[in-house]
This record gives structure tokens, C-alpha cells and sequence, in this order.
């Protein structure tokens, strides 16, 4: 899972000027590194964008990636755009196939996604190291964008949430999606 304060809650963003659409360049590169490998694609992830930005927050969009896309970066803004504009009031639509959009806060969908049986971790440098951590297949990893996520919600998870990290860098969020998909893959999931 991925949560913006600020990327666009909104389709109406220039797909040339994705740093001034709420640091919509970074969402983006999370959805890349999140499916995409050289030459295949991860078909076994589900990914979670929680916006937080103008005009309309909150924005969750729940996404799977079928084998047969191919995307590139403004393809992949594009596709964000068109989600967000088939957003209606009132529930969850699938906006295309395998991507979902609707109204709902970044912790009512942790507190689902616990409902559910998911284990939840969220990226910390403070947290426990994520190579020490047992992690299960049902596993959601939370990540926040350059603000990080919101503190008064933070508080809130302490008692469904367990603190790991990737080391005492700080890395750009589409790099620990990358470094969380490796720790997976090297444990055979």
C-alpha cells in the first residue's frame, strides 16, 4: 500500500507536469516497481494508492496488473487519470478491469485489510529489520510518499501494525517497493 498526502484525488492533472500534480511521479513509480520486471510482470500483487490531495480526498485505488499489459510511465499516468475520472460517489467501481476506485480513508482500508487475515507492516527506519521479521503470504506493506503518513493515524496502528525496515537509509518509496518485493522473492513467495 501506498499513501500520498498529496498526489491528486482528481483525473484533471497534466501528464507532463507529474511533480506539480501532488508528486503524482512518485505514485507512478511505485505502480512501475511494483508489477514490472525485466521483461514480465508480477501477476500475484495487488497494490493499494491512498491520495490524500486535491480536490477530493480521500481516493483509494486498488489495482492488479494483468500478464498481458504493457505500460510506460505516461501510460501509466494515464491510466491513474482514467481512474480516477470514472470515480462515482457512493462505492467501489471498477473503473477498468482489474482497478478499482472509491471514497475511503487510509485507516478504514488498513482496519479492512486487518479484517481480512492481512498482516500489517509498515516501512520505518525505527522498525525491526525486514530480513529478522517472519512475514506471511497475507501480508500488506504500507508506505508513505516524501511527507511520510499521517501521524495521528500512525498512533491509531501502533496495536494492528508492526514497524520494520530495509536499513537506516532513506530511500525514495519506489526503491523499498522494490527492496520489499526482493525480500520476497528471495523466501519464495
Amino acid at each position: 500500500m501506498y499513501f500520498s498526502s498529496t498526489a491528486r484525488t482528481s483525473g484533471n492533472f497534466d501528464t507532463n507536469e507529474l511533480m506539480n500534480s501532488g508528486r503524482m511521479d512518485i505514485a507512478i513509480h511505485v505502480i512501475i516497481n511494483t508489477f514490472f520486471l525485466s521483461h514480465n510482470l508480477r501477476d500475484d500483487v495487488k497494490l493499494h494508492l491512498v491520495f490524500y490531495g486535491m480536490p477530493d480526498p480521500p481516493k483509494h485505488i486498488e489495482m492488479q496488473v494483468k500478464p498481458e499489459t504493457n505500460l510506460s510511465k505516461k501510460d501509466v499516468a494515464n491510466l491513474i487519470k482514467k481512474i480516477l475520472y470514472k470515480y462515482k460517489e457512493g462505492g467501489k467501481i471498477e473503473a477498468l478491469p482489474g482497478c478499482f476506485v472509491e471514497k475511503k480513508s487510509f485507516l478504514n482500508l488498513i482496519e479492512e485489510l486487518k479484517k481480512q487475515g492481512n498482516e500489517i507492516f509498515i516501512l520505518d527506519k525505527k522498525g525491526e529489520n525486514i530480513r529478522k521479521v517472519n512475514i506471511s503470504e497475507k501480508s500488506v506493506f504500507i508506505i508513505g510518499d516524501h511527507n511520510g503518513l499521517p501521524k495521528k493515524e500512525l498512533k491509531r496502528l501502533k496495536n494492528i501494525a508492526k514497524l520494520i525496515s530495509v536499513g537506516q537509509k532513506t530511500y525514495f518509496a519506489s526503491h523499498i517497493v522494490t527492496i520489499v518485493n526482493n525480500e520476497l522473492d528471495l523466501r519464495g513467495f
